[in-house]
């Protein structure tokens, strides 16, 4: 006798959603139905209808649809759309079914959407995203928050993910993730600033030598590439987040001035990066050359008064 197919909604299908829609198919043991805002935009739906359908799963017309017949609804969309999805999606669900929220928000928009969620008579479940989906896939790290934490992993043992189950509590899981967040994409806000500086002042190498000194177990010269990749490709939705850590942050009494510094430079990143689109085909390893067109880009000038160009 062959084993149950689960039935999974996935909402929002970027670069997670793309990524764990594919491997719960793949696993023969989930059948995927999704819904992303971009199907109704008339210039994005069909590729984005072939992105979802190129991954094994059905492209759905509305949430509603795609929730329709799925015991596991995981919504991954943006910081700033979690808590709408949250609220207009959650008059389409009904008792018995599971909302597994993996969005990057502070643990009080998290309580509010678990209160939208449940007024529906279904199940909300916080997940925490512990590290970049890629290159790891199923296997990143989620810490599950809520009452039915355990009956999410249960759901999803077929598929061999790395999930922990954390407090009942909605928001502590998110307070993990959000007090996490101001380290990672800290450190990214803090490699940009630095080498944009440096490379300014013609004095990047000297700054990358400094620090293999002081930190030796971190290649600088590799990290620089990567960090500032991050940033480039996902630099709106870290600012986003950021802006959720700050309510994060002030939740405590605490004024986050790290956080929202964060979030600012993460902005000026992304907003580059939509004025100049060829920012973000950069490759990792031409870094110097990357600063040097984002300089150009904002109109900033090097040490000699001259506009910054490629050395």
């Amino acid at each position: 006798m062959s084993a149950p197919m689960h039935r999974i909604a996935l909402i929002g299908f970027g670069e997670a959603g793309r990524i764990l829609g594919a491997g719960w198919v793949a696993t023969g043991r989930y059948a995927v139905a999704a819904w992303d805002v971009l199907l109704d935009a008339p210039d994005r739906a069909a590729a984005m209808r072939e992105r979802i359908t190129g991954a094994g799963a059905r492209a759905c017309a509305s949430f509603a649809d795609a929730v329709a017949d799925a015991e596991l609804v995981v919504c991954a969309v943006t910081a700033t759309s979690a808590e709408s999805v949250a609220r207009d999606g959650g008059a389409s669900m009904r008792a018995g079914q599971l909302f597994v929220d993996l969005n990057s928000v502070s643990p009080a928009t998290k309580r509010r959407c678990a209160a939208h969620v449940e007024r529906s008579g279904a199940a909300y479940v916080e997940a925490a995203v512990m590290a970049p989906v890629p290159p790891s896939g199923l296997r990143v790290p989620i810490v599950l928050g809520g009452a039915r934490a355990a009956d999410v992993r249960r759901l999803l043992e077929p598929a061999a993910m790395n999930l922990e189950v954390g407090a009942p509590e909605i928001g502590r899981a998110s307070a993990t993730k959000m007090c996490r967040s101001i380290l990672i994409k800290g450190l990214e806000a803090l490699v940009v600033e630095c080498l944009q500086t440096a490379r300014l002042h013609g004095v990047e190498r000297e700054v990358l030598a400094s620090m293999k000194r002081t930190y030796p177990g971190v290649d600088w010269d590799v990290q620089a590439g990567y960090l500032l990749g991050r940033v480039l490709e996902h630099g709106r939705r870290r600012a986003a987040e950021m802006r959720e850590v700050a309510e994060t942050v002030r939740e405590t009494g605490l004024e986050p001035s790290m956080a929202s510094a964060i979030a600012e430079r993460q902005q000026w990143v992304a907003d580059l990066v939509q004025a100049h689109p060829g920012l973000s085909s950069a490759k990792d390893p031409d870094w110097p050359r990357t600063f040097d067109a984002m300089a150009a880009a904002a109109g900033l000038r090097g040490l000699a008064g001259d506009d910054a160009q490629p050395r």
